[in-house]
This record gives C-alpha cells, sequence and structure tokens, in this order.
C-alpha cells in the first residue's frame, strides 16, 4: 500500500522536505505516526513545504512477538526494500517507526544514502531536555528489546532504566501482541489495564517517567496520562524530531565500477591487484567493487584496424549501469578502450580513470622526462595513438615496434596459443622478449606492457633483464589499481 500525501494547497515552498514513513511493521502505530506528522506544529505552520510518502507492504513476520529470541532477518530484508524504495522516489529522510528495527538501523544506514532518522536519538533528545538527569526511567518494551540492550546504550547511565519484573512483562507481551492486543487494535479493556498495571509496577520501582520502547504504547499514551502517568509518546516525539532535521545525503563508502570483459582474464587481474595495493587489517578494509563482466562488447582493435563493430555503445551502457549501481568512479582495465573514452566521459556523471594518463604521469614521476619509452601494445591501440596523446606534453618519446615484432605481439595476444586463448607461457612469452629486445635495441629504458593482457606474462618490474639489456617494465593496471585506491582512500 502506497499513501503520498502533500500536506495543505499551498504552492510548494523551494525548501521541500520530502519524508518516507516505513509503514507494516505494526500498521497502526505506523499510522498513528503518519497522523501525527501531519498534526505536528511545523507542518501546520509550513504546510507547503513538507511532502509525506507512507509505504507498507505485507511483511510475513509482523504478527510474531518479538521474544527474546525472535530472529531479525525477515524485518531487517523488509526495512531494506522500503528504504531502497525511498530511496528511488527522491525522498529526503526516513522515519522508522519500530524500536525492535532501531537494533539494527546501522545496518540499514550503511546500505542507504539518505538519512534513517534515530527515534532513539529522537527519545533521547526529548528525556534530556524534559526530564532531570538521574531520574528513573521506566522502560515498556518488548523482551527482544530489552535483551538488546538498545536502552543502555543510548542512555549510557545518565538516567537509570528500569525493567518490569517477569511476570508483569510476560502480561505486558500478552497486552500487546496478544489475540485481543493492542497491536491487533484493541485499545481499551483488558489490554490497556495490563499495560496501566504495567506503568504502576514500574513506578513501584522507582520510575518517575515511563519512556516507550514499544510503538504501540503511543496509541493508549493518552489514555494512560490522563490515568496520571508520566508516559512519554513516541511518534509524537519522532514527529518533531523528523520536522527539526535537515536531511543532508549519507556518504556512501567509496565503490568503484570495473567494465569488465576487455578481456576476461585482465579483469580479474586488475581486482586482484586492487585488493593486493589497498592497505588492510580486515576485509571490511578493502573497497567496493561493482563489475560488469561483459565480453560480448565488441573488440577495439577490430574496429580500429578494420572498422569492424563499433564498441562505443556497449562500452557506454556497461558505463551507465555501473554508474546506476553508486560506482564513484570506474575503471576500464584494457588499454585499447581507452580510444573510446573521449567519446563517452561527457555524458557520464561520475569520472573514468584514464590509465594511460596515469601511467604517463607515473613514469615520469619516477624515472623523469626526456625518456624513450617503448610501447608493447594491439595494433589498434598503436593505430590510435592514445598513448602518443597522453605523453604529448610530458616529454616522453614514444616508441613502438617495427611491423615485423608488432606482427610478434599481435600473435602472442591474439594467436592460437596467445594470452586470449589462455596461455602465459611458451611461445608467446618467447614472442614478447624478442619484441621487448627489439625496443630496447632502438633505446627504451622504460618499456609500458599496453595491453591489459601482457601483464599476465611479463610482470611489472623496475628492472627487467632481456639479454644485455636492463629495462624498467611498467604495468597500467598496476598503476591503475594504485590510483584507485589513493581516490577511495581520499
Amino acid at each position: 500500500m502506497k499513501l503520498n500525501s502533500t500536506s495543505g494547497t499551498k504552492a510548494v515552498a523551494p525548501c521541500v522536505q520530502k519524508l518516507g514513513i516505513v509503514g507494516g511493521l505494526g500498521a497502526l502505530a505506523g499510522g498513528d505516526l503518519f497522523y501525527k506528522l501531519i498534526k505536528s506544529r511545523a507542518v501546520l505552520e509550513d504546510q507547503g513545504r513538507y511532502h509525506f510518502l507512507f509505504e507498507q507492504h505485507p511483511f510475513k513476520d509482523v504478527l510474531l512477538p518479538l521474544d527474546a529470541g525472535a530472529s531479525m532477518t525477515s524485518r531487517k530484508f523488509y526495512v531494506y526494500e522500503v528504504c531502497s524504495s525511498f530511496e528511488h522516489s527522491g525522498v529526503d529522510a526516513i522515519l522508522l517507526p519500530c524500536f525492535a528495527s532501531h537494533t539494527f538501523r546501522d545496518e540499514i544506514q550503511e546500505q542507504v544514502q539518505i538519512p534513517v532518522l534515530d527515534m532513539m536519538q529522537a527519545l533521547v533528545e526529548h528525556v534530556q531536555y524534559t526530564v532531570e538527569p538521574g531520574t528513573s526511567l521506566g522502560v515498556i518494551a518488548s523482551d527482544y528489546v530489552r535483551s538488546s540492550g538498545l536502552f543502555e546504550r543510548y542512555f549510557k547511565g545518565d538516567y537509570p532504566v528500569v525493567y518490569l519484573e517477569a511476570e508483569a512483562q510476560a502480561a505486558l507481551m500478552e497486552a500487546m501482541y496478544g489475540l485481543n492486543g493492542i497491536k491487533d487494535g484493541h485499545l481499551e479493556g483488558v489490554a490497556l489495564e495490563r499495560v496501566y498495571h504495567a506503568c504502576l509496577s514500574l513506578q513501584d520501582k522507582g520510575a518517575t517517567v515511563i519512556v516507550p520502547g514499544m510503538t504501540e504504547l503511543s496509541l493508549v499514551a493518552t489514555d494512560l496520562q490522563r490515568r496520571g502517568i508520566r508516559v512519554l509518546d513516541i511518534n509524537e516525539i519522532y514527529a518533531a524530531f523528523a520536522t527539526r532535521q535537515s536531511a543532508e545525503p549519507v556518504p556512501p563508502p567509496f565503490k568503484l565500477g570495473i567494465v569488465g570483459g576487455v578481456g576476461p582474464a585482465a579483469t580479474v587481474d586488475f581486482m586482484a591487484k586492487v585488493v593486493a595495493n589497498t592497505p588492510a587489517g580486515k576485509d571490511q578494509d578493502h573497497i567496493k567493487m561493482v563489475v560488469e563482466q561483459n565480453p560480448q562488447i565488441p573488440d577495439r582493435t577490430a574496429n580500429l584496424l578494420r572498422q569492424e563493430a563499433d564498441p562505443t555503445m556497449a562500452m557506454y551502457a556497461t558505463c551507465k549501469r555501473l554508474e546506476s549501481s553508486g560506482a564513484q568512479a570506474i575503471a576500464i582495465p584494457c588499454n585499447t578502450a581507452h580510444a573510446f573514452v573521449e567519446r563517452i566521459q561527457p555524458h557520464l556523471r561520475v569520472p573514468i580513470v584514464n590509465m594511460l594518463g596515469e601511467t604517463i604521469d607515473w613514469i615520469v614521476e619516477r624515472y623523469g622526462a626526456g625518456k624513450i619509452v617503448g610501447l608493447l601494445a594491439t595494433s589498434g591501440t598503436l593505430q590510435s595513438r592514445v598513448y602518443h596523446e597522453a605523453a604529448r606534453y610530458s616529454g616522453l618519446q614514444i616508441i613502438s615496434p617495427g611491423i615485423e615484432y608488432q606482427s610478434l605481439v599481435m600473435e602472442a595476444i591474439y594467436g592460437p596459443r596467445g594470452i586470449k586463448a589462455g596461455f602465459t607461457t611458451g611461445v608467446c612469452k618467447e614472442q614478447l622478449v624478442v619484441a621487448a629486445q627489439h625496443l630496447c635495441e632502438a633505446g627504451a629504458e622504460v618499456i609500458i606492457l599496453g595491453c591489459t593482457e601482457l601483464p599476465l606474462v611479463l610482470a611489472h618490474a623496475q628492472a627487467y633483464e632481456i639479454e644485455r639489456h636492463t629495462v624498467a617494465l611498467v604495468d597500467p593496471t598496476t598503476i591503475l589499481a594504485q590510483r584507485c585506491v589513493e581516490l577511495a582512500r581520499a
């Protein structure tokens, strides 16, 4: 069920606040919060500012009592799905009227980029403002919320927390969740009397203020107050809290998008390099990555050399899907694909980390300008001159193999016993070494492994011995991985 309400009929103010309410965890309590939001002072005084979205779906565990051993798995998934729906609807902030769900609110917040307003923080602020420090608080809560230690974490001993004895707690659970309980709409009679007596029991234990740990308590708070119980109405408190907040987007953890499949083995190699270059003491210190392994992207070299199928559209669509998945930067572990980046980048909201530019900058920083740099790459990369363009203002001189030696490079990559066919030793390595030796003899002091398959055969190294030559081998995918790690850490 979805319910949209824009309070009043005035023109919408420029600073409209769109609030989403997660319904379904307690239908009556959620509806009560919605009502109290609409009639709150802030909303009535500025009715054009607020837009509310109340969303409720069938939740299969809604009728289960929240005993101490209750499983939260289904509840977590339900809350996440509704919050994710709100995120896609452009909601500014989310209200979650359920104490049990606030035991895992932090987990939900980590997965969405809009604030899930903290109901417990709202309660703490209200208590600090209205109740003398050191006052004992009697908590009306489910077995599950009690056992979670939620109230102890938030009140931190500033206000002693008092709970019911076992027999009174069992009666309270029946009054709330039983067949004729308050959660089912029985707001008078036996259920109400049991809640009233629970409040008296807490007063007998020294509690002067009754605080809710069940949102359903708001449904009978007025009746209890008429009987002289100083009980707080969490829905009124939460509504006031929500209208005071300035909803700032929650910065998401860095997520790297990877255009994979160009080629498949190189993608896996690049991901391994990201992991290897990340300073981490545990799994959670590593970078989020979202990969679309799309080997069906048309061959980049075939397009550049023979005008075969254009890969631009497939690359763009892959980048857009990564962007939609929350990627904050995109890596393309394919040198030849960078011939198409200039066409794509202006149409994206997130940057493609340019592997070629990063590689040229790294070489200049490490070895200085004015070096002769050999380039082992596909003929498509050479023909596109993307490395030459990247090096134009760097002072580096890029040289490439002669025709015969370039044929060896292409055979090493695309041949029947080449790298794309799954070979990393034998004839493909011998062919690459011959081509590299040729570049050394032409004066190269540094050689770029300018096809992402090549580092599967020849490793990134400061000093690689080839016959009588010592040359630095530079792996652009290692440079790209290191740069992506820097972006994530920044």
